[in-house]
């Protein structure tokens, strides 16, 4: 985060003619900041764990076999050469690369011939007949897919050598706690043109369904069960952002299902930056940050939801506004019969004191249980997630500004339900009343010394085992004094 590059000043351009000269002194502070943070270090798995990888995996009972889809047009040689010996490098072998390509000519064909070894038939050249973009080029190699899982790469991009591996390993635990995966994701992170530097970590969450809703966080390296995929396929009118909508049309199929979605907190895929790429032009996104806009849209038109999605401070980052006001507790109630409860942040001295709470076990983002906060394995139960951070910063790649799935909330600023408020009493001891003028409840009803973060996770629990979300919405701020 935070480098200094002629792409990353014309995103500040644009973030000033959007947001005002406010906003974007704050923004710059903040990138100053993340600046003084240790550098990101990719570190690639030991020979001895690749060994033990290539090795291990038929002991291990492992048996997956995945598609790898290629939509290629106009590949530079380099770059595809690396793509196959990405592939090739990989410690589980049970892959095959389809590779779809529209280009004119048959540059790319040749530069395939050319790194192709003797007897290796898992990897599939498709000649398509015209270019009908990124979607429909995807579509045209969905039926050549054997495998049982389908994965995506970028033409430009490598997936590292322990990426198959981890997604197979991941399976098998899956299956063997009767689980059986519909899609899974990984952490994933940049590179320079000729892979010599790796930046800008994408540390992910485990599933959030309304996370999704505000940005699509799943992205690389995702791959997803192939009757599902061929069933889904691509639509061209979301191109730029078709794989948003696919996982969004997936996750609408999964209703009831979510354990079916999994995350392998790892970096498995390496995005590579270059002037012509998408993750280096901003230029060339605008088209697909709209494209993500309508799919939200789309899907929140077919949950019958009245909200309508609008883009937020930050390009490519999305909320969904329920009837005529934002911030009214029965707009969101009326429209979503899934949001148990409305939770909203706790500020103490311009900075998050509180708000959404971390559940034990939960994989977060680096930078999300505190402003200091480093390491990204599973937060401590009752963390507060955001916490210390300056209220006119936006966090890590703005997750503390968006909305959000908590597990648990501080009941300082929570709204519930009206048919989860006996539930709530259950939980609390106390009957669900609200705070004088507002619609919040009102946490001076409970015993002087109550622990507070134990009730919120005592009432998350509740609420999720009783098949309900809390939606966090960090606008809903609400100032305490100390």
């Amino acid at each position: 985060m935070g480098r200094i590059n002629r792409a990353n000043l014309k995103k500040t351009v644009y973030y000033m003619k959007r947001n005002g000269i406010r906003r974007t002194w704050y923004a710059v502070l903040e990138r100053l900041e993340e600046r003084k943070r240790p550098p990101y270090v990719w570190t690639p798995p030991t020979d001895e764990e690749l060994l033990a990888q290539r090795e291990g995996w038929g002991r291990e009972g492992l048996s997956a076999t995945f598609s790898i889809l290629v939509p290629a047009y106009r590949t530079k040689p380099e770059y595809l050469r690396e793509l196959v010996e990405s592939l090739r490098g990989q410690t589980y072998p049970r892959w095959e690369l389809i590779l779809a390509d529209a280009t004119e000519d048959d540059s790319v064909e040749r530069a395939l011939r050319e790194s192709l070894e003797p007897g290796d038939s898992r990897i599939r050249y498709v000649r398509l007949e015209r270019n009908a973009g990124i979607a429909g080029n995807t579509n045209q190699a969905l039926p050549y897919a054997t495998g049982d899982y389908i994965g995506l790469l970028d033409h430009d991009d490598v997936l590292t050598p322990d990426a198959l591996y981890e997604m197979a390993a991941t399976i098998r635990r899956a299956e063997g706690s009767g689980i059986e995966p519909a899609f899974l994701y990984s952490d994933e992170d940049k590179c320079n043109g000729d892979r010599t530097e790796y930046y800008e970590p994408h540390w992910k969450e485990d599933f959030n369904f309304d996370l999704l809703l505000s940005n699509n966080y799943i992205c690389h390296f995702l791959v997803m069960e192939r009757e599902l995929m061929q069933e889904l396929k691509f639509r061209s009118e979301y191109d730029g952002a078709q794989d948003f909508d696919l996982v969004l049309r997936a996750v609408a199929g999964l209703k009831g299902r979510e354990e079916a979605i999994l995350h392998i907190p790892k970096v498995l895929y390496h995005w590579r930056c270059h002037p012509g790429s998408t993750a280096e032009n901003p230029e060339s996104k605008r088209h697909a940050y709209e494209a993500g806009r309508r799919a939200v849209q789309d899907f929140a038109d077919r949950q019958g939801w009245a909200a309508e999605a609008v883009d937020t401070a930050h390009v490519g980052f999305y909320a969904l506004r329920y009837r005529d006001d934002p911030l009214a507790s029965d707009s969101i109630f009326d429209g979503r019969g899934d949001v148990g409860a409305i939770a909203g942040r706790i500020v103490r001295r311009g900075r998050v004191a509180g708000g959404r709470l971390a559940e034990a076990g939960e994989h977060v983002s680096a930078a999300l249980p505190g402003w200091e906060g480093s390491g990204t394995g599973p937060v401590q139960a009752g963390e507060v997630l955001y916490r210390n951070l300056p209220i006119h910063y936006s966090g890590y790649l703005h997750r503390a500004v968006l909305p959000q799935d908590a597990a648990a909330a501080d009941i300082r600023n929570i709204r519930v339900r009206p048919e989860c408020r006996e539930l709530f009493r259950q939980v609390t001891g106390v009957p669900y009343r609200t705070a004088p003028g507002t619609d919040r409840f009102d946490a001076s009803t409970l015993p002087e010394g109550s622990d507070m973060r134990r009730i919120g996770l005592e009432l998350g629990r509740a609420l999720r085992e009783a098949g309900y979300r809390i939606l966090y919405l960090p606008e809903r701020s609400y100032d305490v004094e100390g």
